[in-house]
């Protein structure tokens, strides 16, 4: 039948394996990424204080993990996936707008963090083996796709490992998140460590006032609270894709309550710690220090 195939099936009893800490680490894996630590630096980059800016940080993501239980609920329920949860507001045949929307807006955040991750793995290839540079950004290159050829190598490289992990299915993205959630909460507390040591504090950014004039701050505060519920709104659509694999309500709901708004919070302080720092230890300017 076209209604249903292996993917939009019922998940069975005996695939209902993520416990509590795997949707905790989920979350921690999904927020700890390039876009979160530049979060709270372009809040205060608008005028606010670093405190404003992680109390804006923390008050979206607060609000948009209200829908995101909400509707992980039906996906543990019954077992469901976004595209089957869709059909009841949308339709049988209505459902296919709103997953291919869904789908249209994932592929464009996949390309942004591909594209951030290829740049990393571009970068560390240079740092290990500097001869490598040379060869690998050829001018001519760039000019005709925009990109020179080891970013474009960083880029596919990072995009094939995604795809392993795709394909392997969501058993794979469990096992990855639970061993990185870890690894990547303790890199980012070294991180932060190593900026305070080097800089002997975190620097200016967090020394300075809010330079939002009286009377303004709502207009500063509102569009940025909308761009940090934003931020996760669509996956607060499609969570039934994750906790369809939920062993319960309590695993899923407590699970995303405990790694979504305090690693947000946490990763975008980092965040704005170390750009403090970096003038201090490396010389120069940062974002948001005027």
């Amino acid at each position: 039948m076209s209604l249903i195939n292996d993917d939009l099936a019922p998940t069975p009893e005996a695939a209902r394996t993520w416990k509590l800490g795997h949707f905790t680490a989920l979350w921690i894996g999904m927020a700890v990424c390039i876009p979160t630590y530049t979060m709270a630096s372009g809040l205060i980059d608008q005028g606010m204080s670093w405190r404003q800016a992680l109390a804006c940080v923390a008050l979206g993501n607060v609000i948009v993990l209200l829908p995101m239980i909400l509707n992980a609920h039906a996906g543990t329920r019954y077992g469901i996936p976004f595209p089957v949860f869709a059909r009841a507001s949308f339709g049988v045949t209505g459902a296919n707008v709103p997953a291919v929307l869904r789908a249209l807006v994932a592929c464009g955040w996949f390309g942004i963090q591909t594209w951030l991750g290829g740049q990393a793995l571009w970068q560390l290839l240079v740092a290990l083996l500097p001869s490598a540079e040379a060869p690998l950004t050829s001018a001519a290159f760039k000019g005709a796709i925009g990109i020179h050829p080891g970013e474009l190598l960083g880029f596919a490289v990072f995009w094939l490992i995604n795809l392993h992990f795709i394909l392997k299915g969501t058993e794979s993205i469990k096992f990855l998140e639970t061993w990185a959630a870890p690894f990547l909460l303790v890199m980012g507390l070294v991180l932060l460590g190593w900026a305070y040591a080097r800089a002997g504090g975190f620097g200016p950014m967090l020394s300075q006032p809010s330079r939002i004039p009286e009377g303004q701050f709502l207009g500063v505060f509102a569009p940025g609270l909308t761009a940090m519920v934003g931020f996760w709104a669509t996956l607060s659509l499609n969570i039934p894709d994750f906790t369809r694999y939920a062993r319960s309500q309590r695993d899923q709901a407590i699970g995303q309550a405990l790694g979504l708004p305090a690693t947000m919070v946490l990763f975008s302080f980092i965040g704005v710690a170390v750009t403090s720092a970096t003038p201090i230890i490396f010389g120069g300017s940062s974002s948001g220090i005027r």
